[in-house]
């Protein structure tokens, strides 16, 4: 039974190295029965003193007191900082529910889409112009300003879409050609 000032040294050395290996509450729990419970290293010296002399044993009671303490609040001091990088760690985790929610995959576009681009890259990287404008057209700005006679086969029934709307008796009115 350890009874001496070499043993209660030994007990703090060991005690005070296995305690800062310590990195969660179970271990530190396991700790401090091993050193401070019912069947501690420590109670058992503290108990084994009525069997030592009168003299020795206010010296290694005194010594096992001041260690028991030390050991004490060496605990409570450990498991206060446990608790707090939990909580540290519990508010980095933390949700916020009234955040919005992650974005949701957008889809992809339609492969007829895609083609179309892809073709319009392809004449702009040859160095053509992509220009858009009115799909329906007025008949003078599509024939006559550029002096394509009425009769022209260009204006035939067939070769262009005229929209069903007339104005004088003509159809101004086409799908651009």
């Amino acid at each position: 039974m350890p009874s001496d000032n070499e043993s209660l040294t030994q007990i703090e050395t060991q005690a005070r190295s296995e305690l800062d290996a310590v990195a969660d509450a179970e271990a530190l729990e396991r700790w401090r029965v091993a050193y401070l419970g019912r069947r501690g290293r420590l109670t058992l010296v503290l108990r084994g003193l009525a069997h030592l002399p009168v003299d020795e044993r206010k010296r290694v009671g005194a010594q096992a007191n001041r260690l028991k303490r030390e050991l004490e609040a060496t605990l409570e001091e450990k498991k206060a900082r446990l608790a707090q990088s939990a909580t540290e760690a519990l508010i980095v985790e933390r949700i916020d529910v009234t955040l919005p929610g992650p974005p949701l995959p957008r889809g992809r576009l339609h492969p007829t889409t895609q083609t179309l681009r892809d073709v319009l890259d392809c004449f702009v990287s040859m160095g053509f112009q992509v220009v858009e404008g009115p799909e329906i057209e007025w008949d003078r700005y599509n024939f006559e300003a550029l002096r394509i006679p009425k009769d022209h086969p260009a204006r035939d029934m067939w070769d262009t879409l005229w929209i069903d709307y007339e104005k004088d008796g003509e159809r101004p009115m086409l799908l651009r050609t």
